[in-house]
């Protein structure tokens, strides 16, 4: 079985693609999938380290990561709705003009 490396070395090609999405997109919806994907590569990162070293704890923080990822998710696409309802855009340069 190969070592961390490989699974290392997709993180930060998951990492890195996330985070092009994240600074180049302005849909928020593209915004937000880009730092779910930032999130999972990390979680990835948490899970072959843990496998090296031979404990559960990198499978552990996955798990908390994953807890507070679903919060994330729940709430950030209701908010993103409730825009989208509002303006029929999710813009992220329309979100800013927005006051109140």
């Amino acid at each position: 079985m190969a070592g961390p490396t490989p699974y290392m070395a997709l993180a930060f090609i998951l990492f890195v693609i996330g985070a092009t999405g994240l600074l180049t997109r302005r849909n928020a919806l593209i915004m937000f999938m880009s730092v779910e994907l930032m999130l999972n590569s990390v979680n990835l990162t948490f899970v072959a380290a843990g496998r090296a070293i031979g404990n559960f704890t990198g499978q552990v923080s996955v798990f908390f990561v994953l807890v507070v990822a679903a919060a994330e998710v729940v709430i950030g696409l209701a908010i993103i709705v409730a825009v989208f309802q509002k303006r029929n855009s999710a813009s992220v340069d329309e979100l800013s003009e927005m006051k109140g």
